[in-house]
């Protein structure tokens, strides 16, 4: 039989199946989760928290549409958590390939079984000061056999099977070389179909220096720049389209639109921009927002910081007409619905494989706007003989202990866009 995967129906709001909450910390009592993933059979999700630690939550046998989500294990990590990757056909009922790679501030890269959290193997990075460096971004090649990790000015590919040090590929010539791709690289994105990737940079693109470069796997070696995008801000996340895989998605740090390249055309300037706000005045956020694209590679999903998902048609959009002339600017795509999901920033969304849901978590670090300045009780003087010592005392005053941060939402939800869910009148 013929494998199909999940169709979405997104022509009425989805229904909310669940509602969760991460494990308590009482260390840490503001913690939310920073993105979440699904290992491959969507049996569990694998949360990232605030909190230096890895949250497991599992989705027991789906009956009708009663969904459960069980916190299973937290895995603390001893510094902050830069990254995350589940290894490709992780599944809990397969315990050799239930596991994940982890990237932990000033520790090698670390490969973690699922079920208990214990170290399998480590993938040390080490710079010029004999200091370990956690990669920005995580990414498994198609056979599974690699691990390419991003960091600055460099990407380091380890064999899984070999657990040390690996090969560097340098992605610019020198510090002083403006050729190649400088700056952090923060993400990598594999082609389902094709033998290259493609690599983003934190460092803003500019007219003269892309931040997107495409690149061979088998004779590591850059193909081409990728660029025209109008954010001229550094890259998020990079993303094919599962059954599309010339087509290249791309996020930028405070911006609110998805750009999209066919890798088949001229890739100096994108056919497709997915724009979530028509008002290119608003403040947006520094928390890195994640998209996803469902496993049909119809449907694009992304949040943002108001609380909002909004759902973009890929079906017709992706595709190129060789016959039209080339692109001379890219087509605006406005979302094909938008949904209230919660009450903070909605900081990643991952689709269930196999099912038509999807997963969104919220969070965010907030700070009170009157608790920026001082709280000065003192008055400005009763008289000119005390105006000095009102002064020394405004000073004394100012000087306070740094606010605490807090979060307004840090909830974890499942959405389900399966057809036969009931609709809701407005």
């Amino acid at each position: 039989m013929e494998w199909k995967p999940a169709q979405l129906d997104v022509s009425y709001p989805p229904d909310l199946v669940l509602t969760n909450n991460l494990d308590v910390d009482p260390d840490f009592a503001d913690n939310f989760a920073r993105c979440a993933r699904w290992c491959a059979d969507g049996s569990s999700f694998l949360v990232q928290c605030e909190n230096r630690a890895f949250q497991l939550f599992d989705i027991p046998g789906v009956q009708g549409t009663q969904f459960s989500a069980h916190h299973k294990r937290t895995f603390s990590q001893s510094s902050p958590v830069v990254n995350f990757a589940w290894y490709p056909g992780a599944s809990s009922n397969n315990a050799p390939a239930y596991c994940f790679v982890a990237s932990v501030r000033d520790c090698p890269v670390k490969l973690l079984d699922a079920s208990d959290g214990r170290l399998r193997a480590s993938y040390p990075i080490v710079d010029h000061r004999e200091r370990f460096i956690a990669p920005h971004s995580l990414a498994f090649n198609l056979t599974a056999d690699k691990l390419y990790c991003g960091f600055e000015d460099a990407i380091e590919i380890f064999d899984i099977q070999q657990p040390g040090e690996g090969d560097r590929l340098p992605t610019t010539p020198s510090k002083k070389s403006k050729d190649g791709l400088k700056g952090i690289i923060s993400s990598i994105a594999f082609s389902s179909s094709y033998d290259y990737y493609a690599i983003g940079s934190l460092t803003p693109s500019s007219q003269a220096m892309d931040n997107i470069a495409l690149y061979s796997e088998s004779n590591q070696a850059a193909i081409m720049p990728i660029g025209g995008a109008d954010s001229h801000s550094g890259v998020t996340q990079l993303k094919f389209n599962p059954t599309k895989p010339h087509i290249l998605y791309a996020a930028f740090r405070r911006h609110d639109a998805i750009y999209a390249w066919d890798l088949r055309s001229d890739t100096s300037l994108p056919v497709h921009v997915f724009r979530t706000s028509p008002d290119p005045r608003k403040t947006l956020t520094n928390q890195k927002i994640e998209f996803d694209i469902d496993y049909a590679g119809r449907w694009l999903s992304v949040g943002d910081q108001n609380g909002c998902v909004s759902m973009f048609d890929l079906g017709d959009s992706d595709e190129l007409n060789s016959e039209e002339s080339p692109v001379i600017s890219p087509q605006n795509i406005a979302p094909k619905m938008t949904f209230n999901a919660h009450g903070d920033v909605v900081g990643c969304l991952a689709f269930q494989p196999f099912h038509s849901n999807l997963l969104s978590v919220s969070g965010s670090r907030h700070f009170d706007e009157g608790t920026k300045e001082g709280d000065s009780h003192s008055s400005d003087g009763d008289s000119t003989d005390q105006e000095s010592d009102s002064e020394s005392q405004n000073v004394i005053a100012v000087s306070r202990r740094r606010p605490l941060p807090y979060v307004k939402d840090s909830s974890l939800k499942l959405w389900s866009f399966d057809s036969t869910r009931t609709v809701h009148d407005a």
